[in-house]
């Protein structure tokens, strides 16, 4: 008996396919009825998707940190870097603060606490604030760096620098400090960035008295090991570049000189970020091997006897459930190790010593490569197992099966699966086949497409992702926390935030209020990517998910004219080429092998 879904009322469990399951009665379309759905299993469409009664729309209410004021967040944070500074800093996120974007708490402090710190910072006398008022609020000038009612939203990139670098009697808040080192590799490299901030930070204890040089960077030398230690921990992929290693060697040597207690954390910080990048060189080696296992392994087109010999997915795993379970352990798996850094570098700047050789020699966004991957793979397997079989009632089966699936990593809160099977499963050489589909009820997935539906910029999956994402914050359970976003449109939603504000002012500074905003985005999917997976994992399954080989688009089509014939002059040319194209290629492959 699989666990109670996390919710019970919108979709029940689905009954293993050991046997034919066509003579269950089948649901009623939530279309056709505006009764609130029960928790029952007997009733698991009725009045679904409506407005009043998603289940992902269901309004609940924040954790006690949501409602705690602002300058209190602000206050323990700070409170966080002097107590302990070499702890391991907490998963960042906006939902940390009283409001939407990161580093709100930072940016809505009072007048008085934003006027002190900023005159930690410019301490210069031709850096007199400059105050201008507006209809809707008041900005003011600090040097270089402007404030809208106490919201940073622009500043030279060198005053920038300098806001990040610690003090004596300053730390920059972390919400500044995601946001900065996240953002800053749009306009240098983060081994630029590191070079100039240790220097700063160095260069300022300097007065002339070395044994006083030597008390001052003692006493700042903490702060600058928890502003690495959160460099470490959330951009640990920065320091796959040597520079960037040598870089924080060489702070080392220097911390050590003035401060046991600081060498020994920094000492710490390093051991944890090597573990962190071995980890990460293994799963990336681990990939690509699962991935030459699946092309050497070429799939042949379907005939009888081949689909006879041949495991399909019924063989391998008959409950829904388990499937469902099963693939958000890929998932999970696969989000772990994409690096927020990630996001930005896909449009980033082109650094031009990107041919210099790297810590590990691995691209930029290879993780982020690889989950986009996974999820054209899972579609193609989709369609594979239903264009495979002989039987058109075998192939019902198969359709049938998936819409269960796809049933199950909704309520799971798995949208990324959900999105691969309706994709494959609306592929063309799978949408053709009209008897095997006459064979279908389609009511349950005409609701999932429904609530996938790209009208409206996707607005169905985003009312349905934002109430994932407050079960998530209330979660009694670690199944109930979890989160997989449509991957694909999360990358669409970050590149058009991008692309449609300019990173850059007319006056030269940078628009840090765009910062903000992919901030925002990404910290919300660090949020989702720490999940730990409480499914059991199952071997087989796992490995016939990765490794079992997929029809390509040209085979898809092969394959599917095969299961139902062509139906007009179009098809029957198709069928034709593609054959030909076939019967070429392995008649190649087999002179190559000889």
């Amino acid at each position: 008996m699989p666990p109670t879904t996390p919710y019970a009322g919108k979709f029940s469990s689905c009954a293993p396919y050991g046997n034919n399951n066509n003579n269950h009665p089948q649901p009623q379309s939530p279309y056709r009825s505006n009764s609130v759905p029960k928790p029952g299993r007997e009733n698991v469409y009725n009045g679904a998707f409506s407005a009043a009664d998603n289940p992902y729309d269901v309004p609940q209410h924040h954790g006690a940190y949501r409602s705690a004021s602002v300058s209190s967040v602000t206050a323990k944070e700070h409170r966080y870097v002097s107590e302990n500074p070499y702890s391991s800093p907490p998963p960042h996120s906006p939902r940390q603060h009283s409001t939407s974007c990161p580093g709100r708490a930072y940016r809505h402090t009072t007048s008085s606490s934003s006027g002190s710190e900023q005159s930690c910072r410019n301490n210069n006398a031709t850096a007199a604030a400059k105050v201008r008022l507006y209809g809707h609020g008041i900005t003011a000038s600090y040097g270089e760096m402007c404030y809208h009612d106490n919201s940073l939203v622009s500043a030279s990139l060198e005053a920038l620098i300098q806001h990040l670098v610690p003090t004596v009697d300053y730390y920059p808040d972390r919400s500044y400090v995601f946001t900065f080192l996240l953002s800053s590799r749009l306009f240098l490299h983060p081994y630029e960035l590191m070079t100039r901030v240790c220097h700063l930070c160095v260069e300022q204890q300097r007065s002339g008295d070395a044994l006083l040089d030597k008390i001052r960077f003692r006493e700042v030398a903490p702060k600058l090991v928890q502003l690495l230690t959160e460099w470490t921990e959330t951009f640990p992929y920065d320091f796959r570049d040597e520079r960037m290693m040598r870089c924080l060697k060489d702070m080392t040597h220097h911390v050590a000189r003035g401060d046991e207690y600081s060498w020994r954390a920094m000492q710490q910080m390093t051991q944890r970020l090597i573990k962190r990048l071995s980890a990460l060189g293994q799963y990336e080696e681990a990939v690509a091997a699962l991935n030459a296992v699946a092309m050497e392994r070429p799939a042949s087109l379907k005939s009888k006897q081949g689909s006879a010999q041949r495991n399909d997915v019924l063989s391998v795993c008959d409950d829904p459930f388990v499937l469902a379970q099963q693939l958000t352990h890929i998932e999970l798996d696969r989000l772990s190790f994409i690096g927020p850094e990630e996001f930005i570098q896909t449009f980033a700047m082109k650094d031009p010593l990107e041919n210099h050789k790297g810590f590990f020699r691995k691209r930029k966004t290879s993780n982020l490569e690889a989950y986009v991957n996974w999820f054209n793979r899972l579609s193609y397997l989709v369609a594979t197992e239903i264009c495979m079989p002989v039987k058109k009632k075998h192939r019902a089966r198969i359709i049938e099966f998936f819409i269960d699936v796809a049933q199950e990593c909704f309520n799971i809160g798995n949208f990324n699966s959900l999105m691969a099977i309706i994709t494959g499963m609306n592929m063309s050489p799978v949408a053709r086949l009209k008897k095997t589909w006459n064979k279908v009820n389609t009511d349950k997935f005409e609701i999932l497409e429904h609530q996938m539906d790209p009208s409206s910029n996707f607005s169905n999956y985003r009312t349905a992702l934002r109430g994932a994402t407050q079960r998530s914050e209330t979660a009694h359970s670690s199944q109930e926390k979890i989160v997989i976003p449509f991957f694909s449109l999360l990358i669409k939603d970050i590149y058009f935030l991008n692309e449609g504000c300019a990173s850059r002012l007319p006056n030269g500074h940078i628009n840090f209020e765009k910062l903000w905003e992919l901030a925002k985005q990404v910290s919300e999917f660090l949020v989702w990517r720490q999940v730990i997976c409480p499914f059991d994992r199952d071997r087989r399954i796992l490995q016939y998910l990765v490794t079992t080989p997929v029809f390509s688009e040209d085979e898809l089509h092969l394959a599917s004219y095969e299961s139902e014939g062509p139906e007009n002059n179009m098809e029957k040319d198709s069928r034709r080429s593609l054959r030909s194209a076939w019967l070429w290629a392995t008649a190649a492959g087999e002179g190559n092998s000889d």
